[in-house]
């Protein structure tokens, strides 16, 4: 707060009176934390003139304001009170004094301390000074008209009006004044600024963080409490911090295990709705689709076809290639059969199969075979059996004859 301190040192207060005003004022500086930035203080003392002691923007320690309060020298003439308080209002409590601007909403507290009835009006400046947003404490000693302090004083009035029989009593009526005056929530008077919490302490605050968060440089805001950065966290793989407490995760394709803080590959392929053809491989976040031995993956990395082993021209067969999963083989025309070496073909010899039935000659073709008659002679048609040509006799012999070309074998001859 910014407080001022307004003393009456007229000729009827007695020396030995006004060093227990003294006392009273360092009592009360001692109580607070004084500071640029917490409260400044400032004393004015009056009797028939005002006289500024100290101003506002004067001291920032309690042993100077000490020295500059017991060095005071009282003026000793009448008393205007209500001169006093329109000083206050007028000059201490502006900023070239060292108050703060209104924006800060800093508590403005003037402290009355007086003997006597005012010799002038002080109702109508005090009411001024209370629009001006000054609360005023008016604390009356011996002589002091009550009426007079009530006019004074902001209201409520029995929280601002103090009265005590003698200045003898001002020293031990400090403690209680103490409690009044510092039992105001600066917190709800001014604009303290802090993020989460305000706890407001005698004369001043200080702000509180909620659970989880620590309160940072400024003294004002809030920063949350890293819990994962302190590394014993125990997680696997993701720690995630959150106010006061903490949380495993694990990155895309993991999932938490049931001791929530290992983690283990997500299988979607076991989720069954993957659509390979043959293979699913599961991988972390992913799968893919795979073929078995012998296929290989379609364009739409789905379905497999097989791999024609034929189609790559190394298969070494004379004919036919024939291509199955994983492998091939060799095969042949219709009319050939595939040799020993799997490889060749030759042309089947029907004629040697020994069913042919031919009389004569059995001559192989392809797919089949035909019968043929030796010279001389002519196939009848049933496809198998031969006639002389020259409706002869038909003998067997060996060796030359007459008129026939040499033959061995069945041949027809005329005689």
């Amino acid at each position: 707060m910014d407080l001022v301190f307004i003393i009456d040192s007229s000729r009827s207060v007695r020396p030995s009176e006004f060093e227990s005003m003294r006392k009273f004022m360092i009592d009360l500086i001692n109580s607070l934390e004084i500071g640029p930035t917490h409260t400044r203080v400032s004393v004015v003392q009056y009797s028939s003139q005002v006289q500024n002691v100290f101003s506002l923007k004067s001291y920032f320690t309690k042993a100077a304001m000490h020295k500059a309060i017991n060095d005071i020298i009282p003026l000793a003439q009448g008393t205007m009170t209500g001169l006093a308080i329109q000083y206050a209002m007028n000059v201490a409590f502006t900023v070239e004094e060292g108050a703060r601007p209104p924006s800060q909403r800093i508590p403005k507290v003037a402290v009355i301390v007086t003997d006597g009835r005012p010799q002038d009006r002080v109702t109508e400046v005090a009411a001024q000074a209370r629009d001006a947003q000054i609360e005023i404490y008016a604390v009356g000693v011996q002589r002091a008209d009550v009426n007079s302090l009530r006019a004074m004083a902001s209201p409520p009035i029995d929280d601002h009006v103090f009265y005590v029989e003698s200045f003898d009593l001002i020293e031990h009526f400090a403690v209680q004044f103490q409690d009044k005056l510092c039992g105001v929530d600066m917190c709800t008077e001014m604009d303290h600024g802090c993020q989460h919490k305000c706890v407001s302490v005698p004369g001043s605050y200080y702000c509180e963080c909620n659970p989880g968060y620590k309160l940072k440089a400024d003294g004002k805001t809030c920063s949350m409490i890293d819990l994962c950065a302190q590394g014993n966290h125990g997680c696997q793989q993701l720690c995630v911090s959150s106010p006061g407490s903490y949380s495993c995760a694990c990155r895309a394709g993991y999932q938490l295990n049931s001791d929530k803080k290992t983690c283990s590959a997500i299988d979607l392929c076991a989720l069954g709705n993957h659509g390979c053809q043959h293979v699913c491989a599961s991988s972390p976040g992913s799968y893919s689709c795979g073929c078995r031995t012998g296929y290989k993956l379609n364009n739409d990395k789905k379905t497999c076809s097989v791999i024609d082993l034929c189609a790559q021209g190394n298969h070494g067969c004379e004919q036919l290639c024939v291509s199955s999963p994983g492998s091939y083989s060799c095969a042949c025309r219709t009319g050939f059969q595939l040799n020993n070496d799997k490889k060749t073909c030759t042309m089947i010899d029907y004629c040697s199969y020994g069913n042919h039935s031919c009389q004569h000659e059995c001559v192989g073709i392809l797919n089949g075979y035909y019968c043929r008659c030796n010279e001389g002679f002519t196939l009848q048609s049933d496809g198998k059996t031969c006639l002389c040509k020259w409706n002869a006799k038909c003998r067997h012999i060996t060796g030359v004859t007459k008129r026939v070309t040499t033959f061995v074998g069945s041949i027809c001859v005329l005689d």
